[in-house]
């Protein structure tokens, strides 16, 4: 209710005079606490590689601020550093996954770190309990690690006047992720270390466009990178479904292939399974993408013969690709593959597959694999954070922020200096072009469709590199998906050739 004018004056008049005279009481302001630091130190010992390791395990935040010195930034990580070792000598690998908006949980738990998941490859691994181990084949006898939770992520995130959107996009992303390994190997004198990044699915985006920023804004120069399941073209061979862009198409149907071929879904399966898959390369490069640049132009007795080569490589129809008008997302080959069995092949590793949801979907409702390990390598990690490394922060740690839903997409490209359509993989070749003792190696599982081993062929063929620095990048294949990793023989391959990298770019 308004109270008339006369009324507030009358009242005033009541009031005594001392009380009037009196100025009001300032308000007062609490300032929020200073944004602390947090680490929590633990000593450990396994045996990897039939070797005993002693090491310290670091867990905890840095914190990251601005050119005025003010926070902007808790940054998450936890480190591995060996016992005993000369730190000028001791090769740092800084290491994270993707989404963009994931925690590095699944490469820690996976395959780098001390302890690992124990998964069985292509079941359920639903219910409890969930168990994990002494991880024999970690990285952490070959070099010190460090495992990245970029802001969104884990235990990381924007404070002080700072907000998401300073961090969540191609470019903000790279510089905070940059400025946080320069801050790092101040803090623990590791400027003379040898030094390598790691980065699984968009984290090779990310890791491309580290390699160039470290060298240029902080003249850090890297021994090697590792891209394992690379997303590092976004318009290109970076996948399908791009507004109507071509490319990505050809570049992702050996992995419809070779899904077809895993779940015998093929009426005349071939038996070596390699030279199948070269066959449907050379075909994906050829017809395929003719028809798709043709369009309309094509011919309809052509497209009814490429319509049947599709369907005869990938367990489908010719009439499935006519009306798709060639253009097959990864989402809806896996429904379809299956659909008559009223299940659904998995998209970030092909191989697993699960009852669907909806037998007349032409998306995916659900992704059977994350179903099959998802639980175990969360549930693990946060048993293993707080039990063994003694971590006690008091919000949850962000296994997934989703932050690909406020991304900014677009990338300033070191070759026309113009924002466009994110693109790495040239970040990459300009790094290795100014550093031409820096290595590259790419891991890359047949059986993923979510950043398939042919897109990651085809970034690397775009490059723009000397002929005399390719040699310099090396593709190591795995019979598995994008997480090669919890497949058996994958694991080991993938602890091999990577230390076998590691040991040959020292």
């Amino acid at each position: 209710m308004k109270i008339p004018n006369s009324l507030l004056a009358a009242g005033l008049l009541l009031l005594p005079l001392t009380l009037l005279a009196e100025a009001p009481p300032e308000k007062t302001v609490e300032s929020s606490p200073p944004v602390e630091p947090q680490t929590f130190v633990t000593e450990h010992e396994i045996r990897v590689a039939g070797e005993r390791v002693r090491y310290t395990a670091t867990a905890g935040t840095l914190i990251m601020r601005n050119k005025d010195g003010k926070p902007v930034a808790e940054f998450g990580y936890t480190s591995y550093v060996r016992d005993g070792a000369n730190p000028s000598e001791r090769p740092l690998m800084f290491a994270w996954n993707g989404g963009p908006g994931s925690a590095s949980i699944w490469l820690h738990m996976g395959v780098l770190g001390p302890q690992i998941t124990i998964v069985e490859d292509l079941e359920v691994n639903g219910k409890g309990p969930f168990r994990r181990k002494d991880n024999e084949y970690s990285i952490i006898d070959k070099v010190d690690l460090v495992m990245v939770d970029p802001v969104g992520t884990g235990y990381s995130r924007p404070v002080g006047e700072a907000e998401g959107k300073d961090f969540w996009g191609v470019d903000n992303d790279i510089k905070s992720v940059s400025d946080f390994i320069a801050r790092f190997i101040t803090d623990n004198n590791r400027w003379s270390s040898p030094k390598y990044i790691l980065g699984e699915s968009y984290g090779g985006m990310r890791a491309g466009g580290v390699s160039y920023d470290l060298l240029t804004r902080h003249n850090i120069g890297l021994n090697g990178v590792i891209l394992v399941s690379p997303y590092m073209d976004s318009a290109g061979g970076g996948g399908v479904g791009v507004a109507n862009l071509v490319m990505g198409y050809p570049m992702t149907l050996s992995t419809y292939a070779a899904t077809a071929y895993f779940h015998d879904a093929l009426a005349d399966k071939p038996d070596d399974f390699l030279a199948f898959l070269a066959e449907v390369d050379e075909f994906a490069i050829s017809d395929y993408l003719t028809v798709m640049v043709r369009g309309a132009r094509a011919e309809p007795a052509e497209r009814q013969r490429v319509a049947a080569r599709l369907a005869a490589y990938t367990g489908t129809t010719p009439e499935f690709w006519l009306r798709a008008n060639f253009r097959v997302r990864e989402g809806q080959f896996v429904q379809e593959l299956l659909r008559d069995r009223g299940q659904l092949a998995g998209r970030i590793d092909s191989r697993f597959f699960g009852y669907t949801t909806n037998a007349l979907a032409e998306s995916m409702p659900f992704d059977p694999y994350m179903s099959a390990v998802g639980p175990g390598f969360v549930a693990t990690f946060n048993d293993y954070y707080r039990r063994d490394l003694g971590v006690d922060i008091d919000r949850p740690y962000v296994v997934s922020g989703g932050l690909w839903r406020e991304w900014d997409r677009t990338h300033k490209s070191p070759l026309t200096g113009y924002k466009t359509a994110a693109d790495t993989g040239v970040d990459l070749a300009f790094a290795m072009t100014r550093n031409p003792d820096m290595k590259v190696l790419v891991q890359q599982g047949y059986f993923d469709l979510a950043t398939p081993y042919r897109a990651s062929e085809y970034f690397i063929d775009q490059m723009p590199l000397p002929d005399s620095l390719r040699e310099n990048v090396s593709i190591a294949y795995y019979q598995a998906g994008h997480m090669m990793y919890v497949h058996p023989p994958s694991l080991v391959k993938f602890r091999d050739d990577l230390a076998d990298f590691l040991d040959a770019s020292r």
